[in-house]
């Protein structure tokens, strides 16, 4: 006998099964379960297929973040995989405690849909969202109206002088940096959406840690994908989320590209 579904897809319900507040929480316990499934899995190869499947769910994630609602199928033309393989391979994630699968239907007909997947975080349980109780042993700490003030006055002047020192991570390619810098005088978005191109360029080798892009290729795409962002912005297009839509832009641009002769030839 089926279970009756009760949530219906919409905008609202993927937002409310959002179990992430940012990408790069999201990026870590990607990487803890990468750890996991090396050691856990015996198989080789279904190791690499978890790991892929973890990768393409997690580059799905991204608007909602921690939460996608691809169907199998679609997820089994990615990995170029059976139904039934993808089946398999994600009824093992939630064995393992990496991923939960919620029924879904339509608001049109409230016939079933695809599943929406969540990627359960490493550490603390999804469901667990409601604040730990006062104790005696942990008294608050009073703050008065005028010092949470000059908190607020300190941390601006940091941002401010963490941008005009221009104090990008190291690890963000110069010229994207220079690039984003224009438009966006924090480090922290910047190095944010140098997370977002990373974060999309997918490992094809988990043995040699190869990935689709050349670093090259790479900076190609993230500045490719920054200009068409700001011309979105500058054209007057309302945009909430601009981290979930930069990665909507890069993953369309790598997924055009990756089947691009001209362009994968150049190292």
């Amino acid at each position: 006998m089926k279970k009756k579904i009760d949530v219906i897809a919409s905008v609202d319900s993927f937002h409310n099964l959002s179990t992430f507040t940012d990408i790069e929480d999201m990026n870590e316990t990607v990487r803890i379960y990468r750890d996991i499934i090396k050691t856990r899995v015996s198989r080789s190869d279904v190791q690499t297929r978890l790991i892929a499947l973890l990768e393409v769910l997690k580059r799905h994630s991204c608007k909602q973040i921690g939460v996608s609602y691809m169907s199998k199928n679609t997820i089994a033309d990615k990995l170029e995989l059976s139904y039934k393989t993808v089946q398999r391979l994600m009824k093992k994630l939630e064995e393992l405690g990496m991923i939960r699968q919620i029924p879904m239907k339509r608001k049109s007909d409230m016939l079933q849909t695809a599943n929406a997947i969540q990627i359960i975080p490493a550490k603390n349980d999804v469901s667990d969202k409601t604040p730990p109780k006062k104790t005696e042993k942990c008294p608050t700490i009073k703050t008065n109206s005028s010092s949470l003030k000059q908190k607020i006055n300190n941390k601006r002047k940091a941002i401010v002088s963490f941008a005009q020192a221009n104090f990008i991570a190291s690890w963000v390619p110069e010229q994207f940096g220079k690039l984003a810098n224009c438009f966006y005088h924090e480090a922290i978005t910047i190095n944010e959406f140098w997370k977002v191109v990373k974060q999309n360029n997918p490992i094809i080798n988990h043995v040699e840690g190869t990935r689709a892009f050349t670093d090259k290729q790479e900076l190609h795409i993230g500045i490719k994908a920054l200009k068409e962002l700001v011309m979105k912005v500058k054209s007057g297009m309302s945009i909430k989320n601009k981290f979930g839509y930069f990665n909507g832009i890069v993953n369309n641009i790598m997924d055009k590209l990756y089947f691009d002769d001209e362009f994968m030839g150049i190292n």
